[in-house]
């Protein structure tokens, strides 16, 4: 049995990327085969070869161009934008993975800003039933009055059950039955969503009922407000809570320690302390910029909630 494992990767990103995937091979059980595929439009020769060094005998690194057409519906507008700030098509190739790939009925999705601390074939083993997908509850929102109230108000969803996309574990045939990727570009063409985070609502709402809550030690994420859970399984750097931007990060200690095994362990070491004060300012007011977004979408009238009260069919 092959356990595919998907990221989506731009090539400035690569040195992220390298230490989640050296933290996966390492918590690898070598009883077990696994295939970690790489989604990608830029990767130089250089970062693939650097990636393919860490892989092993049971973990095979592998990489996909994304097709320029595939993608084109997907325009670079504002409401596509991540973190409202900038455009990254990466964030929406995992949407793609069950078509991309027939030949897997199941597969794991996670974001580059990872570590995994555990063998990542338990998550692959989760039995997902009739559910489309399973993911951990976005616990990095809970504490922020004005997200909390977007998912009230604009998407129309229980903010306990909205999750985050940087971990998945995909039903793709699921995925491939009930056409997923068509509904969704359906759905995408004809409304136009504003979103603030916009891979992540689509998923939440056409998943709407159909997601399968996980353990949130698969979705560990830097809080302020929580203590560290104490074995987490999978580590996510959300948001700006980034070790490399920011000294004093909640389980910074074990992507450090991943990191030091990788050829950019100096180049992240340097980042971090030739990050200025002025920056992470900046990183923390994009929160504020971005929480902005639900001042005009709660009046907007194709807005989640008022498409939902019109009738429209979303969840799938």
């Amino acid at each position: 049995m092959t356990i595919p494992v998907f990221y989506s990767i731009s090539d400035d990103f690569t040195k992220y990327a390298a230490v989640s995937l050296n933290s996966l091979v390492k918590n690898s059980n070598p009883e077990n085969d696994y295939t970690v595929i790489f989604l990608n439009q830029d990767l130089s020769k250089e970062h693939q070869d650097q990636l393919v060094a860490l892989g092993n005998d049971h973990v095979h690194v592998k990489f996909f161009h994304i097709d320029e057409k595939l993608v084109k519906p997907i325009q670079d507008r504002k409401e596509n934008y991540l973190r409202a700030d900038f455009f990254t098509m990466s964030i929406f190739y995992r949407l793609f993975i069950p078509d991309l790939f027939p030949q897997y009925d199941k597969a794991i999705y996670i974001d580059s800003d990872t570590v995994v601390v555990d063998d990542i074939a338990k998550l692959y083993n989760t039995e997902l039933g009739n559910n489309l997908f399973g993911a951990c509850t976005d616990s990095s929102i809970q504490y922020v009055d004005k997200m909390v109230k977007y998912i009230k108000d604009v998407l129309d969803l229980d903010p306990k059950k909205y999750i985050n996309s940087g971990m998945l574990v995909l039903n793709s045939k699921a995925f491939r039955d009930e056409g997923f990727i068509d509904h969704f570009m359906n759905l995408l063409e004809k409304y136009h969503f504003d979103c603030i985070a916009p891979d992540q609502d689509y998923l939440n709402e056409i998943g709407d009922g159909r997601i399968l809550h996980l353990d949130p030690r698969w979705d560990a994420m830097p809080n302020e407000n929580t203590e560290p859970l104490p074995n987490p399984g999978l580590i996510h750097y959300n948001l700006f809570f980034k070790p490399w931007h920011f000294d004093n990060v909640q389980y910074q200690d074990y992507f450090w320690k991943y990191a030091k095994e990788t050829p950019f362990y100096e180049e992240l070491h340097a980042e971090l302390d030739n990050y200025t004060d002025e920056e992470r300012s900046e990183d923390r007011a994009k929160l504020d910029h971005m929480l902005e977004k639900e001042d005009s979408t709660v009046v907007d009238p194709n807005n989640w909630a008022h498409v939902k009260a019109k009738g429209e069919r979303i969840k799938l």
